[in-house]
């Protein structure tokens, strides 16, 4: 999955990061807080900031641990609630970290690394979503349709 963008859904006004599919049609939209939502803005907009924030300082930590992030991966949907997990290497361990999606993908933007999301999350996505006033996937596919130029840059 690629990080195809963010967004405000204009019903709740809570940001959203679009994933999409890297060679398909696949998205899937991940409601996240603005906090989240201003840490993913900041590296796809690659605004260098005056110290570090969260997820700089834990790429250093990882660093400087001599670790590498093989993937992060949105493993769960439940109660329209995602769960995520990072996958650190280490003197030839693979560990599993427990992480919110908003946090794994600010992180796996820093480090170049790949965003996978189960197939079961992709398809209970679309019947979890208990609020009948958020955005649809049908919503996301016509405002997706536009190309990449027409996207607009998300602004905080």
């Amino acid at each position: 999955m690629k990080i195809r963008g963010l967004m405000m859904d204009p019903i709740t006004n809570m940001p959203i990061v679009i994933l999409k599919e890297a060679d398909g049609n696949a998205i899937l939209p991940i409601w996240v807080g603005v906090s989240e939502a201003n840490a993913i803005a900041l590296e796809i907009e690659k605004v260098a900031t005056p110290r570090p924030m969260t997820h700089d300082l834990l790429k250093n930590v990882l660093i400087g641990l001599e670790s590498h992030v093989d993937k992060v991966v949105v493993t769960a949907i439940q109660d329209d609630t995602f769960y995520a997990v990072i996958w650190v290497e280490r003197d030839g361990r693979l560990i599993s970290i427990d992480s919110r999606p908003s946090d794994a993908l600010a992180l796996a933007l820093r480090i170049d690394c790949p965003i996978l999301v189960e197939d079961e999350v992709l398809r209970n996505s679309k019947s979890q979503t208990k609020n009948p006033e958020r955005i649809t996937n049908e919503d996301l596919k016509r405002w997706l349709d536009m190309n990449d130029e027409d996207f607009g840059k998300y602004k905080m």
